[in-house]
């Protein structure tokens, strides 16, 4: 066996294991970005043309699937910013302190963080704090595909409504806030905790004296 002909079969098999891992990667996620494929040591070129050779469509913006694939948005902007933490309307929805599905996909993360990427295509809103602050309250819960994802818990999730109220429907922030006060669950402790840290607690005293 000749030297090329050995190198031609180990560009062979190393072709083949590329293949195989973008096709574990896709029955794993159902979907694929360029990104995902980076992270498991693929090429833009091997990505492309596994797209192309396997026919796979272009779900949204750098996200290919097979033709009618759910697509689990919040469980691929996790893997996009593994370190925002899905907020307001999301957690609102996902706490059942309304019955309004977000239009917009929404999380926080640090000040200074170029979120450009993530909203370009008009489908995420980010909110920014201090970094310092971007874990308090953060729990992970399961999305409706059962994947893992990071969100603010119920204390958390009422003070971001009270530091963004200005940016938010009247109607909905009386909503959110009334549906929290109703909750047996909630924790009056924390949540003036949590009021102190953002420098929010004499307006969080101030709704809960007057709804409690």
């Amino acid at each position: 066996m000749t030297f090329v002909l050995i190198l031609i079969m180990i560009y062979a098999r190393k072709a083949g294991d590329i293949m195989d891992t973008i096709t574990e990667l896709l029955q794993k996620y159902h979907y694929l970005t360029p990104e995902l494929a980076k992270k498991n040591g693929i090429s833009k070129f091997k990505f492309y043309k596994f797209i192309q050779e396997n026919g796979l469509e272009q779900a949204k913006r750098g996200v290919y699937a097979a033709r009618d694939e759910w697509i689990d948005e919040l469980y691929i902007l996790h893997q996009r910013c593994p370190n925002a933490v899905f907020s307001h309307d999301e957690a609102f929805y996902y706490h059942e302190l309304t019955d309004r599905e977000p239009v917009l996909h929404t999380l926080t993360i640090y000040s200074g963080y170029n979120a450009h990427r993530l909203t370009d295509d008009s489908r995420c809103k980010a909110y920014t704090v201090k970094k310092e602050l971007l874990e308090i309250g953060k729990l992970t819960v399961k999305d409706y595909c059962g994947n893992l994802i990071p969100m603010y818990d119920l204390e958390r999730t009422i003070c971001d409504l009270i530091r963004s109220r200005n940016c938010i429907e009247i109607q909905e922030f009386n909503t959110v806030l009334k549906a929290y006060v109703a909750r047996r669950e909630k924790d009056l402790n924390r949540l003036m905790e949590y009021a102190k840290l953002f420098r929010v607690q004499n307006i969080v005293r101030k709704y809960m004296e007057v709804l409690l």
